[in-house]
């Protein structure tokens, strides 16, 4: 079905053959989830092309023309059960409790706790560690000492629940009329059918996601604990129950990084220490002079804080990183968001100390206030006939829905008052990429201006009607000024990205071609409906200022090192290794070398800890699009196919996402200061990363523990294991 219910007119000959396509798959997609057949073993048995693609035999491939030119997912239009969009409330993020540290029962440990627990008989038996971060010196927290914990967060891993501990962080009448206390079962639609335990794993298991709010200077421990079945055939068909947390483009040690083989197991946690420190703090700014580089003090004031204030950062997300299953396990709800607030960006629109930006928050709360500042999370999704969560594993090209949903609700409404909002808006789709305007009721373009391209605000804001394509993992962070419209009046957020597979955007649509119902693409089209609904009951005093924040001047440092990176399919695997190494279409060609399938015990990359470098990101073919994150370090675009000129405004600041765009190129430079360890480089089309366009890069020469390269982790239930590395030729 399309965005407003209309049958995308296939035959029933057709729905029939995708049906049977679907059935027919699914005792492979169940073994291969499973663990009990591997890819190899498909290719073996004649099941898989040697391009990586599910032969289409005996009906197993539904990704046929006559079927994926109508659905972009290639599966039967998921079903709607009689539901008229924006008929049900947005519900915003839940708001995670922050602790005191001596709440974490066992403490926190600089080096993995090594505390003996029984592991259950379905992992194998005997005992292991409690924690599952890797044990030893090498994979402590780095500078832990330093940087002490000041807070605490805690979340489990779980299958689905009803949420009867809801914190939207706002009253109820900010909330459209929410009340918190109703429980919240785990539907995507009040008249939707429950998600099966197996089906939806989230943060402890409830909707909506959850957000993590944290200040500079105050260092975070985060203690994920793993409550999923240890029976891995308890997944509802996709997902692994192995898990590993990246906070993305956190600043921080690769041991806490999420690093993808750094995973761990049903009944263990993992205890991430997040410094939350601006980048260059132990090289600009030590003393702590400059009053830009800071944090609210709770009081209404500063706190200063070394480092280099135009590198603050304010929207980051966190999600999984499981190796060859992040696509899954991301997809089933593994993600979540976190707001960083500084003296910049403190979150309180009304405190004038000639630091604060004084961006639309609020005004209740020292820094933090949510009234204004709303968090969005938008992803396709999918579902079978029963209402279930439904993902195809076999697509590697890229993996599409057909259902638009906002913080996990499909097509909801969002009542504002007549004063301007900020939107943190997160693309956490699998493969999709989006491109939003906003649209009055009439179908008439509205002005949206943009601050924030990944979570870094821009050196200006840019005024658009459109926002540019977003990337699977690009945040966006934009202003609408509602006071320009009447009580009564509705608008929408409205997609103009069309897909007909997963690969990459076919086609940009004008506003009128997406609100014309002509697309076949059922995402397309108005997704979030806001609702005009009172005058604000006090004036806003929220800014845009002109400035924002100044991307750092890296003109005097040396650049150390160029290298290329590109990114392509026909991969190889010259080293096969069943720990660490894995075979798929896509890989990654450095330096002008071969093009490599995913080995993590290989380091293709190791800048020198203190340098700066400059990486050119390729496209090695036209007909796809590759979102690329660099873990660790953000990065400045410097040219995007040869030109500076071709550098739009809106990229002009500091990312840690890379859209190539078909055939495109980018120049980019960044810093390797701070920490050290082994970090990651792959496409955040997440069924690309997982099949297998991904390297592993590291610092080298960061101080004492790191060593060059650093083991590689092999984790099991009973303990981690540890392999020799070995270096790409050229690597350092």
């Amino acid at each position: 079905m399309n965005r407003s219910g209309k049958s995308c007119r296939l035959s029933r000959a057709r729905l029939r053959d995708a049906q049977r396509a679907r059935e027919h798959r699914a005792e492979i997609v169940r073994e291969l989830s499973w663990g009990r057949v591997s890819r190899r073993d498909l290719i073996k048995w004649g099941l898989f092309t040697s391009a990586g693609l599910l032969a289409p035999i005996r009906g197993l491939n539904p990704f046929v023309p006559s079927v994926a030119a109508q659905i972009p997912t290639g599966l039967p239009p998921s079903p709607r059960f009689g539901v008229q969009p924006f008929t049900q409330p947005l519900l915003r993020f839940d708001v995670i409790a922050r602790n005191a540290v001596s709440t974490l029962d066992p403490a926190p440990t600089a080096q993995a706790n090594q505390t003996q627990q029984p592991v259950d008989p379905a992992l194998g038996g005997g005992t292991g560690p409690i924690e599952g971060r890797p044990p030893g010196r090498v994979w402590a927290h780095q500078r832990f000492a330093q940087f002490p914990p000041a807070v605490a967060v805690e979340m489990t891993q779980a299958q689905a629940r009803t949420n009867v501990t809801y914190n939207p962080g706002v009253r109820p009448a900010l909330n459209n009329g929410v009340n918190p206390a109703a429980p919240i079962p785990l539907r995507f639609h009040p008249q939707w059918p429950t998600q099966n335990p197996d089906t939806v794993w989230t943060f402890n298991g409830t909707i909506p996601p959850k957000l993590v709010q944290v200040r500079y200077g105050e260092p975070v421990l985060f203690r994920h604990h793993n409550g999923l079945p240890a029976d891995v055939r308890q997944n509802g068909g996709f997902g692994r129950h192995t898990i590993t947390t990246h906070e993305h483009n956190g600043h921080h040690g690769a041991e806490n990084d999420g690093f993808t083989g750094a995973f761990f197991f049903p009944n263990q946690f993992y205890d991430y220490h997040w410094p939350v420190v601006l980048a260059g703090h132990f090289s600009v700014n030590r003393a702590a002079t400059d009053r830009r580089a800071s944090t609210p003090d709770g009081s209404g004031g500063l706190i200063n804080v070394p480092g280099d204030w135009r590198e603050t950062m304010s929207t980051h997300w966190f999600h999984d990183h499981m190796f060859s299953f992040t696509a899954q396990n991301v997809y089933k709800g593994n993600a979540a968001m976190l707001n960083i607030y500084s003296g910049l960006d403190r979150g309180n629109e009304e405190i004038d100390d000639g630091v604060n930006l004084r961006l639309p928050s609020g005004t209740a709360k020292d820094s933090g206030n949510l009234d204004y500042d709303v968090n969005l999370m938008v992803a396709d999704k999918a579902f079978d006939a029963d209402g279930q969560l439904f993902m195809d594993i076999f697509e590697f090209d890229g993996f599409l829905g057909d259902v638009m949903t906002v913080n996990l609700l499909y097509n909801p409404f969002f009542e504002v008052e007549r004063r301007k909002y900020r939107f943190r808006i997160l693309n956490a789709s699998v493969s999709r990429f989006f491109k939003i305007a906003l649209a009055s009721a009439g179908g008439a373009a509205q002005p949206i201006v943009q601050i924030a391209n990944d979570g870094n605000l821009l050196p200006s804001p840019v005024t658009l009607t459109a926002l540019d394509q977003q990337g699977i993992a690009e945040r966006y962070d934009i202003v609408i000024d509602f006071s320009q419209y009447r009580v009564g009046d509705r608008l929408h957020f409205v997609n103009l990205a069309e897909h007909v597979d997963g690969r990459r955007v076919a086609n940009d649509l004008t506003l009128a071609q997406a609100l014309s119902g002509t697309s076949l693409d059922p995402c397309v089209g108005r997704f979030l409906e806001f609702r005009v609904v009172r005058d604000p009951p006090r004036p806003d005093v929220s800014h845009v200022p002109d400035t924002l924040i100044p991307n750092p001047d890296l003109s005097q440092i040396p650049v150390a090192r160029e290298r290329t990176f590109e990114f392509a399919r026909g991969a190889a695997q010259p080293v096969p290794d069943p720990n660490t190494s894995f075979v798929g279409p896509w890989g990654i060609k450095t330096n002008g070398g071969p093009t490599l399938d995913a080995n993590y015990n290989r380091v293709d990359a190791a800048p020198g800890f203190g340098t700066r470098e400059v990486w050119h990101l390729v496209n090695g073919g036209g007909g796809w699009d590759h979102p690329i994150h660099i873990h660790f370090e953000e990065g400045q675009i410097l040219e995007r196919n040869g030109s500076a000129a071709n550098v739009p405004p809106w990229e002009r600041g500091r990312k840690d996402v890379y859209r190539l765009l078909p055939g495109g190129s980018l120049t980019i430079t960044m810093q390797f200061r701070d920490w050290g360890g082994m970090f990651m480089e792959h496409c955040h089309n997440t069924m690309h990363e997982d099949n297998a366009m991904l390297l592993r890069w590291e610092i080298d020469g960061a101080r004492p523990p790191q060593l060059r390269p650093l083991p590689t982790p092999v984790p099991t239930p009973q303990g981690v294991l540890f392999e020799d590395p070995f270096d790409l030729p050229g690597a350092h």
